[in-house]
């Protein structure tokens, strides 16, 4: 962690260094999902930077669907998927009084509890707990695609996806997924992005062999040091996300004991409800997607370019 430390700290001060005048104009940072404690770590890293070399600068951040609190937030998906109507009221209420709100870390004489949380992740079985709407796909080889003519194939991917008449029915995130790692290992989109060779035998997405110590749980206090600092900070949540679901995201900040400035409120786009919203002193506002799931933009891209277009510009929702 302290070498990670380090090294953010360099490239932090070498993009400083590089573009002095475009960072006096202040510095905003989006991250969604998860590995957010490194992101306000990042925010934090800058802050202090800038205080040191500008006089005035604003900073602030963007998250969607965040991991703040692990696992205590993780709690939430029982209450979420009662709401949603994936388990019967018999079934949480079960839940509700075997497990009194703890259904992560269960002890190991409560039966009842593990019991009732067995059969509740039965039911969640064939569910895309990314977007529960949506359909849960089969994870198929991409082995048939890295031949020499990868970029036929990837050509002839892109068709089939885009056209209904070869491809009918619903189109599955995975299939764009495996598109982007194809993309992301062309030599020539390597070299438009200046991709120094050798340094990356091949790109994988959300890589989960990373070597590191997990040791940042709760990056609850981050948020209000960075407010207290007065960073303006944009929460979001895509309200049909199982993962990280909205509820927690409300729960945890409402332990900050922000004053309400504006209401719960829907908020419009194209004549039609996007979402609902939220705003609290410390210049923090909370907003959710309407039919998005973990990564909004992947399913509702207008909206939430409407939605950042707006706050950027200190605009209300």
């Amino acid at each position: 962690m302290q070498q990670l430390k380090r090294q953010i700290k360099q490239i932090i001060y070498k993009l400083v260094n590089m573009l002095t005048n475009f960072f006096k104009s202040g510095w905003l940072i989006i991250q969604s999902s998860f590995k957010i404690q490194y992101i306000l770590a990042v925010t934090r890293t800058l802050g202090q930077l800038f205080q040191l070399l500008f006089k005035q600068y604003q900073m602030g951040y963007i998250l969607g669907n965040p991991l703040t609190i692990n696992p205590d937030e993780l709690n939430y998906r029982i209450p979420f998927a009662h709401g949603m109507g994936l388990l019967s009221d018999d079934l949480y209420k079960a839940l509700v009084s075997n497990c009194r709100g703890e259904y992560q870390n269960i002890a190991p004489n409560n039966s009842a509890c593990s019991n009732s949380v067995q059969t509740f992740n039965k039911l969640c079985e064939g569910i895309n707990k990314e977007h529960i709407l949506e359909p849960l796909c089969d994870s198929v080889s991409l082995k048939r695609y890295r031949s020499v003519g990868r970029r036929t194939s990837l050509y002839a991917k892109l068709h089939k996806l885009e056209n209904s008449m070869v491809l009918p029915g619903v189109k599955c995130l995975e299939d764009w997924r495996k598109l982007s790692v194809h993309w992301a290992n062309d030599d020539s989109v390597q070299e438009a992005l200046h991709v120094r060779k050798g340094t990356i035998q091949n790109w994988t997405r959300c890589r989960g062999d990373l070597s590191f110590t997990y040791n940042v749980y709760n990056v609850v206090p981050y948020h209000a040091n960075l407010s207290a600092k007065g960073y303006r900070s944009l929460i979001y949540s895509g309200d049909h996300d199982l993962t990280i679901p909205f509820i927690s995201t409300e729960a945890w900040i409402g332990s900050l004991n922000y004053s309400v400035t504006d209401d719960w409120r829907k908020w419009i786009v194209n004549g039609q409800v996007a979402g609902y919203t939220k705003s609290y002193s410390n210049n923090l506002t909370f907003a959710t997607v309407k039919g998005s799931g973990h990564v909004a933009p992947l399913w509702k891209p207008l909206e939430c370019l409407t939605m950042l277009t707006k706050w950027i510009s200190y605009k209300q929702l």
